[in-house]
């Protein structure tokens, strides 16, 4: 039973790893811009979802103006992302240029009959339910919807995290071997002999008390 538990602690946490690593990690999608637009927000549950406001902004209040980007994507379904800065917060985007992405995005704009494709980088989720909006942090323009977007800054990033996991493995591994199971086998070896001690002295005390006992008549 408490092998099940621990394996599900370990798929827990490694669920919720890779749950910020899919949220906070950059993802490119090739998208057709419709429109901009400004509207304020007022935060309930899920205000974690959003960032802290332009860099220099008032962000102590409960609401304020968000600026949105709508786009359809190649399947021709919506998507409408979120334009916030994250200034100096998590996630590390160091984004300070909203009003300018949102001026990009606009210049993009396009109709259906003569569509101008564009790259859109962003992070985060999309929820209808919750009213969560992936944040965009990058667009340009491209000829060939269709190209190919190898995720080079990911795969850089996973390698290096990957690297120092294996490091913090084996870093673990050397100090249980050179602290951890020194002490175990000497606190084993101990327990060892006062275990063997006190089986000589119960040997001891019964022979002494057989001593002591009538022996039988010839």
């Amino acid at each position: 039973m408490l092998r099940w538990v621990k394996y599900a602690i370990v798929l827990i946490f490694w669920l919720l790893v890779l749950s910020v690593l899919h949220y906070t990690m950059p993802q490119r999608d090739v998208v057709r811009v419709v429109g901009t637009f400004e509207q304020r927000i007022d935060y309930g549950e899920n205000s974690w979802f959003w960032a802290s406001g332009d860099s220099g902004s008032d962000v102590t209040g409960t609401n304020r103006d968000v600026l949105f980007i709508q786009t359809i994507q190649q399947n021709g379904k919506p998507m409408v992302y979120r334009n916030e800065d994250t200034g100096w917060g998590w996630p590390p985007y160091f984004k300070f240029d909203t009003k300018n992405l949102q001026t990009e995005a606009a210049d993009l704009i396009s109709t259906k009959a003569a569509p101008q494709w564009a790259v859109l980088t962003h992070y985060g989720w999309r929820n209808e339910f919750y009213s969560i909006f992936p944040n965009a942090v990058g667009i340009r323009p491209t000829d060939d919807p269709d190209a190919t977007l190898i995720p080079w800054l990911n795969i850089i990033i996973l390698v290096i995290l990957a690297g120092i996991c294996l490091g913090i493995f084996r870093m673990l591994q050397w100090f249980k071997r050179s602290k951890i199971d020194p002490i175990t086998d000497s606190v084993g070896e101990t327990w060892d002999a006062v275990d063997d001690y006190a089986d000589e002295r119960r040997t001891g005390f019964r022979a002494w008390l057989d001593s002591w006992k009538s022996k039988p008549r010839k």
